[in-house]
């Protein structure tokens, strides 16, 4: 197994070590679906995944996933249902983690997937929610994915399509009546962000291998916060990256070898 990795691998075992044992995780599809065949594959082997669709999973299809719906994602599935029996487990509260990617994402995790540039007429039309507020608003925690680019980690989004911790007053999730926990971090290609108990502004948490905070810095669109114990991020071992490699085989949603 060689020790090179691009940087969507390093985001996929960086994802899927925010999945515990156990934990109920709404996956969504590209890098996540990954994340959990890894989770489930190594230190979690009891996590269970819901997909949007209408499908819950107890062990990672058996064979690579271009969509959601592909037929091996349903075979063996534990459930295969409605998107709106899926979307009530959530409302009940039981996702513990969900994953949600977006074009723009603030220093306080709020999400646009819906325009870029200011109404009545934007530069750019997105395609909107799906179901990543429904995530945003009830799942008990959430990670956010995205390649690291000023024009993506922005000082305020064009549009809040997803709520993070809104304006970054304590309390703000609950005074809006928002049940679950919000966003958890933010996982880039170049770091990873993560926001303190309760809700507030992100803070570099790691920089990977080979880059810097400064790069971090001039590659974001808000002045960064460092934690005070920032470090490296841990590279992708040989067991995440063989993982990673038997799920997406042709490297097409990671760039891996293939």
């Amino acid at each position: 197994m060689s020790d090179r990795y691009t940087p969507q691998e390093l985001m996929v075992a960086v994802a899927a070590r925010e999945i515990a044992d156990g934990e109920l995780v709404f996956v969504g599809m590209r890098l996540p679906v990954l994340a959990y065949g890894v989770a489930r594959s190594t230190h979690a082997p009891n996590a269970r995944a819901l997909f949007e669709l209408g499908l819950l999973r107890d062990q990672p299809a058996e064979a690579f996933l271009g969509t959601m719906g592909d037929p091996p994602n349903v075979a063996r599935a534990l459930w295969a249902t409605r998107m709106s029996n899926v979307m009530a487990l959530l409302a009940q509260g039981a996702a513990d983690l969900g994953f949600i990617g977006g074009a723009e994402v603030d220093r306080f995790g709020n999400l646009n997937t819906s325009y870029i540039g200011p109404p009545p007429r934007p530069r750019v039309k997105l395609p909107g929610s799906g179901g990543g507020a429904d995530i945003a608003i009830l799942a008990r925690r959430w990670v956010t994915l995205m390649n690291h680019e000023k024009r993506r980690l922005v000082e305020r989004v064009s549009y809040v399509t997803s709520p993070g911790h809104g304006d970054g007053t304590a309390g703000w999730r609950t005074r809006h009546g928002l049940l679950g926990g919000g966003p958890a971090a933010i996982v880039t290609t170049l770091a990873v962000f993560r926001f303190p108990p309760g809700g507030g502004e992100a803070e570099l948490a790691t920089v990977h291998p080979g880059h810097t905070v400064e790069e971090v810095k001039a590659e974001t669109g808000w002045p960064v916060k460092v934690s005070s114990v920032c470090r490296e991020t841990a590279p992708p071992t040989a067991g995440e990256l063989a993982q990673i490699r038997r799920l997406d085989p042709g490297g097409f949603w990671t760039g891996g070898p293939g």
